[in-house]
Parts: C-alpha cells; sequence; structure tokens
C-alpha cells in the first residue's frame, strides 16, 4: 500500500502541470495530466520518444469505451490491455492506489513507460528518469507492459503482444 499523503501530494503535482513516474501493475509509467499540454509535450521530451506514437491514457473506468472496447474492458479491466478506439489508447490498470491517484487527477492521465525510449521499461521507482515527482509502489507485480489491441467496430487486432492473452 502506498502511503495516502504521497498519492496526494502525486496528485498536487499532476494537477499543477507536472510529471510524474508513477507504478503499475505492469511497469512504471511517467504520467501527466492531459489538461497541460506543456506537461504532455515533456513526456515525449523527456522519454526520447518519437512524436508520431501516441501516449495513452491511464483511467479509473471505462465510460469513454464503446461496442466491442467496452466488452473488452469489462473483461479484462483492471488489468493489462491497452485498448485503442477512434485512434486512443484507454486502460485500467489493476493497482488500487494508482486507481484512487488518477481519480484525485479527474479520472485519467496520459502515461508512457517509465524508460527511455528503446530501454527496457522500468519495474521499481528507481528509474532514472527526470520527472517532477517519483510515487514508489514497490516493484511491479506483472513487470511487463500490457498487451495493446485495436478495436474497430467488431474487429480486434492485437498491436503488441504483452501481459495477458486475447
Amino acid at each position: 500500500m502506498i502511503d495516502p499523503e504521497a498519492i496526494d501530494e502525486c496528485a498536487r503535482v499532476l494537477n499543477g502541470g507536472g510529471v510524474a513516474v508513477i507504478p503499475t501493475d505492469t511497469v512504471y509509467g511517467l504520467a501527466a495530466h492531459p489538461d497541460f499540454p506543456a506537461a504532455v509535450e515533456r513526456l515525449w521530451s523527456i522519454k526520447g520518444r518519437d512524436k508520431t506514437k501516441p501516449i495513452a491514457f491511464l483511467v479509473s473506468n471505462a465510460s469513454m469505451l464503446s461496442g466491442k472496447a467496452q466488452e473488452l474492458a469489462v473483461r479484462h479491466w483492471p488489468g493489462a490491455l491497452t485498448i485503442v478506439q477512434n485512434g486512443e489508447g484507454y486502460r485500467m490498470p489493476d493497482e488500487p492506489d494508482v486507481l484512487k491517484l488518477i481519480e484525485k487527477c479527474g479520472g485519467r492521465l496520459r502515461v508512457t513507460s517509465a524508460n527511455l525510449s528503446g530501454d527496457a521499461p522500468a519495474i521499481t521507482a528507481q528509474t532514472g528518469i527526470d520527472a517532477d515527482f517519483v510515487l514508489d509502489g514497490g516493484k511491479s507485480k506483472i513487470g511487463i507492459p500490457s498487451t495493446v489491441v485495436k478495436v474497430e467496430g467488431e474487429r480486434v487486432d492485437v498491436l503488441r503482444q504483452g501481459a495477458i492473452a486475447i
């Protein structure tokens, strides 16, 4: 369990336009509040990520999904499945303390893995990433990135095989 005061401080940083390293059930993430475009831009810069690669949302519920995507969310969330629908990726992590953080930030955060592009994903808070706050949740439970699927109508395409099989 993460110290509730640390969760509150992390939320203050994110809600103020900062970036934070946060734990998830899969690997550590680098997070920014989507209402702060400059903070989201920092995610690409800090990570060294190609700007043509989108940054998904971590969410606290599945309300933004519909149809087949909603069905997958009901079956696999919270969990290690990122669902891409209408050009955006969404995932609800199976980490109760992080879900509390996401709720304190309005129900969604832009999050990418907390590693430099091309490096192995971080499974502890010691990422070497330059962030405004580091929320230490211990070692990641899974330690493997999420599976990513793209849903168009009833069609489901696996874009990246990760922690769960679809």
